[in-house]
């Protein structure tokens, strides 16, 4: 993989968040993408919880300052940025007071989620491509991890169709059986189709749970990943009969091999 661009795009990443299932993959990935000498950036949100002054987090203010319209809203783009130590590693995050301020990720203390998710999601998709234009860093691959960043490949296909930035650049979304109990909010598909999105393509966004956002993520990637051994009997079916080159479940001490296969000889 060397010299190839892969940006990795995720919800959560140790070491900022605690280890679970997909902050521990958007570590690894990117780790054994490095190590192998291929150029990569990581973006995923600054949530209130993460400690800026233990993990060095810092603004950058050439990036930050431009106004992101969700739902008819201008919400002002704060970019910050941190090394993972001893990796050489940069981790960019997307941070906004209005939806990132608060000590939480996704749920707030009684475990109930957030009203806004959905904004949220929308405004992260926006602000890393958005971050990524300014950096004038044109990914071969962009990799996305968690239902935090499932807007992305959406956004990229129908709002940032017209990008030639990215007009080579293929989509792979990896697929978790960690998901969110109820829905988004059932706006979502009004909010998302403000910016242009035609209502047939989302669908499924009528009724926003974990695996309808999941199947319109699919609908919009060029290949995918099944990331856990637990994903649903239905979201597996889904993937298979998709149509799309898809990677099957691969334990993670064995991973690196069959993952760098797949960028080279599927995706690229």
């Amino acid at each position: 993989m060397e010299d190839k661009r892969i940006l990795y795009v995720s919800s959560e990443v140790v070491p900022y968040l605690a280890e679970n299932e997909v902050s521990s993959m958007s570590y690894e990935v990117p780790k054994m993408i490095n190590n192998q000498g291929g150029q990569i950036r990581i973006f995923m949100p600054r949530y209130g919880n993460i400690n800026e002054r233990r993990h060095q987090l810092h603004e950058v203010i050439r990036l930050s300052g431009m106004n992101l319209v969700v739902n008819d809203l201008d919400m002002p783009l704060i970019i910050k940025v941190a090394s993972i130590p001893k990796e050489r590693i940069q981790v960019y995050f997307i941070d906004n007071d209005e939806y990132f301020k608060r000590k939480a990720t996704f749920t707030d203390e009684a475990g109930i989620m957030f009203p806004d998710n959905d904004e949220r999601s929308i405004f992260f998709a926006k602000g890393v491509v958005e971050t990524v234009k300014k950096l004038n860093w044109v990914p071969d691959i962009i990799h996305v991890h968690g239902w935090m960043a499932a807007m992305l490949p959406i956004y990229m296909k129908h709002y940032y169709k017209n990008e030639a930035l990215f007009s080579e650049t293929k989509i792979v979304t990896s697929i978790y059986g960690q998901s969110f109990d109820g829905t988004l909010d059932t706006e979502m598909i009004n909010k998302v189709a403000f910016d242009g999105i035609p209502k047939e393509a989302i669908q499924d966004l009528e009724n926003p749970d974990y695996e309808n956002i999941m199947k319109v993520a699919i609908n919009h990637s060029d290949a995918v990943i099944i990331a856990s051994e637990s994903l649903s009997p239905s979201l597996t079916k889904f993937i298979e009969s998709s149509g799309k080159p898809f990677l099957p479940f691969t334990p993670k001490d064995k991973f690196a091999e069959v993952y760098s296969d797949f960028y080279k000889n599927v995706v690229l």
